[in-house]
């Protein structure tokens, strides 16, 4: 049997080895790629093979690609400009959502930025993900990096994901090595929050500082960026209500005290409108007061904003700011330092404990599923553990003794 014929798409050709000087065979493959899906035009790819059947293997690849029109030819967009270019095309998104992003991809962007996207591979993935882990990478300002929390890199490889899918869209990538990769599995921390008596205690030394309603406030179950945007034209003190519209966050998170956006809610459930007791209404009172005062001290100069937590000038802090203000009143309050999220906790976890219906808690804190609420604070703090095991040890003993008695 004779040996087969070339197919029509592949020469066979004598080509001088530049580093050699000498004659060598290559297979030069030549095939139709069908229509450039912009310009209209018919695409030739005219690439050579060290072997026949290299040659055969690429043909048959690539005539696949176009009968399924998932073609993809060779381009030099680099990871970064891959990456650069998914993120400007989010216009549907908010600015921190943007923040974010560029903090997950920045270090996808500083280790593999130069490398064309067509040749990054799922290794280069791996052993980035790797990287994160151990920590050490350097910043673009040359600073180390703390290891990453499994989180953080799943979040990175998220991003990852999303960027190079795009690329796929785009006709600049054939495939995404990254989908394939499972995330790191997470370890639930511990929620650190406060007895009842430690809330007390964080409570009275609030009722002196200027900013006491930010640890009202917090303990209530509101986010850091709800009290920061929490204006007095969203609290009625007649009716006792607290109406949540709006919510304020810095947007880069490489700058402490970088621009803030303020906007609506996240979600539907964000928007939500709360009674508060008495007490609470007794310390805005207390607030507007002082702030009354400020303003007459200060006059023209004072902000009309009416941010119900702001400075001597009525301005708003900066969310940052409103967390190192909470741990300046718990650290005069003498209890342990906690973060102002875990004050949300705390408020929760207090409901839960007396009973308050989980749909109920869920609507307060303004999640979107009960579920998650159930699933979050469906724990119980030491105190009310050691009463549960007292509790169970009276009924186990009960048992033990009319066991005994019968024998």
């Amino acid at each position: 049997m004779g040996r087969q014929q070339l197919p029509p798409q592949i020469r066979k050709r004598e080509v001088l080895d530049r580093r050699t000087g000498k004659t060598i065979i290559r297979y030069e493959l030549v095939v139709d790629a069908g229509v450039h899906p912009e310009t209209g035009r018919r695409r030739q790819v005219r690439r050579r093979f060290p072997t026949e059947k290299a040659a055969k293997d690429a043909l048959t690849e690539i005539a696949g690609q176009v009968a399924d029109d998932t073609y993809v030819p060779r381009k030099a967009v680099t990871v970064d400009e891959l990456c650069a270019d998914w993120l400007g095309s989010l216009h549907n998104v908010r600015g921190t959502t943007r923040s974010s992003y560029e903090y997950n991809l920045a270090p996808v962007r500083e280790q593999l930025g130069d490398l064309a996207a067509q040749k990054l591979t799922r290794r280069h993935v791996d052993e980035l993900i790797e990287t994160m882990r151990k920590g050490g990478s350097l910043t673009e300002a040359g600073r180390a990096r703390k290891p990453w929390a499994a989180r953080s890199v799943n979040k990175m490889l998220e991003n990852l994901v999303a960027a190079l899918d795009y690329g796929i869209e785009r006709r600049e990538l054939g495939r995404n090595v990254a989908e394939k990769i499972k995330k790191l599995p997470l370890t639930t921390k511990q929620m650190d929050t406060y007895t009842p008596d430690e809330i007390r205690k964080v409570l009275a030394k609030a009722d002196g500082h200027r900013v006491g309603q930010l640890a009202y406030l917090a303990l209530s179950g509101f986010r850091r960026g709800e009290i920061s945007g929490l204006r007095w034209e969203h609290v009625d003190l007649t009716a006792g209500i607290i109406t949540v519209t709006t919510s304020r966050a810095v947007v880069s998170k490489t700058v402490v005290d970088g621009a803030v956006e303020e906007n609506a809610p996240k979600t539907a459930a964000g928007r939500r409108t709360l009674p508060v007791d008495a007490g609470l209404v007794t310390v805005l009172k207390n607030a507007r007061k002082r702030q009354a005062v400020e303003r007459l001290a200060l006059g023209e100069a004072y902000s009309a904003e009416g941010y119900v937590v702001a400075d001597e000038a009525g301005r708003a802090y900066f969310p940052n700011t409103i967390g190192r203000l909470w741990h300046e009143i718990t650290d005069e309050a003498g209890v342990r330092q906690i973060r102002l999220h875990d004050a949300r906790h705390s408020a929760a976890t207090a409901m839960h404990l007396r009973g308050v219906p989980m749909a109920v808690i869920a609507y307060w804190l303004g999640h979107t599923d009960a579920s998650f609420t159930q699933r979050t604070y469906a724990h119980s703090q030491d105190d009310e553990l050691r009463k549960a095991a007292a509790s169970l040890g009276a009924v186990v003993t009960s048992c033990d003794t009319e066991a005994g008695s019968g024998a």
